[in-house]
């Protein structure tokens, strides 16, 4: 996988054809922290851009909220909510298997608390629109001429947890959690999502898997498919739904999605061989 900053995206291949975005953003009791402005915002600036807007069973207003929005540009934003709270990994899937189901050529999801800023998520979706790779992932490095605001407490538990992370995809990745990522329609991703995660917070390092191994219907991408590109800002936002304690579960996640790799490994080996 590229890490940030071993290679600039001007040497990266280019493509030219003209490319529809659409992003799912998960929801679940965010009434009070929604920025219609930035959202509003945001598709107003980017013609191709569609936001999938997810309620993920909230208890407080986020629908009437999400609605809202989806009045306020119909065709652009749409929203759907789930009957009950499943959690942020099923969330994601049932919005990307939304959008799967529209003609966008470029797909992803982003946080509801935009603690990636849109003029960020703006970069992300320039970034895999203007080069060959097939996933481009939001990475949190801090360093100089950036702005990133992080706790140190979660900078390195998120160290320890991309280390294991690294470990179980085979791949040298930085930053797995940040919530902002980027696909290319392809058979690969669209096999990835049909199967529910197993984990509910580590469901990124699943996703990330599944396209390196492939499946049974779809081959997995190349490592050189991957593209890390580092933020200039990212924010921590108060609130958030991912306490100590589901960050401790999400680390012990990592063993049941270590073992689901291993078995998808054998399906392609067997594939290989016949």
């Amino acid at each position: 996988m590229v890490t940030p900053g071993t290679q600039l995206l001007g040497t990266l291949r280019k493509t030219d054809a003209p490319m529809t975005v659409a992003l799912v953003v998960p929801c679940y009791n965010e009434a009070d922290r929604l920025d219609d402005a930035a959202l509003l915002g945001l598709v107003d600036r980017v013609a191709d851009l569609s936001l999938i807007l997810v309620n993920d069973g909230s208890k407080d207003a986020t629908e009437e909220r999400l609605s809202e929005l989806a009045q306020a540009r119909p065709r652009r934003i749409t929203t759907f909510s789930l009957p009950e709270n499943r959690g942020k990994a099923e969330a994601v899937r049932q919005g990307l298997m939304e959008a799967l189901r529209g003609p966008a050529d470029i797909l992803g999801y982003f946080d509801a608390d935009l603690a990636t800023p849109t003029s960020e998520i703006i970069r992300l979706m320039d970034a895999i629109r203007d080069t060959g790779v097939a996933v481009v992932m939001g990475s949190r490095v801090s360093r100089l001429g950036s702005q990133i605001d992080r706790s140190t407490f979660r900078h390195y538990v998120g160290r320890v947890f991309a280390s294991a992370a690294s470990v179980l995809l085979q791949a040298n990745v930085y930053d797995t959690q940040c919530g902002a990522k980027l696909f290319r329609r392809t058979p690969t991703f669209q096999a990835a999502v049909e199967e529910p995660f197993l984990s509910r917070w580590a469901f990124d390092v699943e996703l990330l898997g599944r396209l390196l191994v492939g499946g049974k219907t779809a081959p997995g991408l190349a490592v050189t498919d991957f593209l890390e590109l580092p933020l200039i800002a990212w924010r921590e936002v108060a609130g958030s739904k991912l306490t100590a304690r589901a960050m401790s579960r999400t680390l012990r996640d990592l063993g049941t999605i270590g073992l689901d790799l291993s078995r998808r490994r054998r399906v392609r080996r067997n594939i290989a061989e016949r």
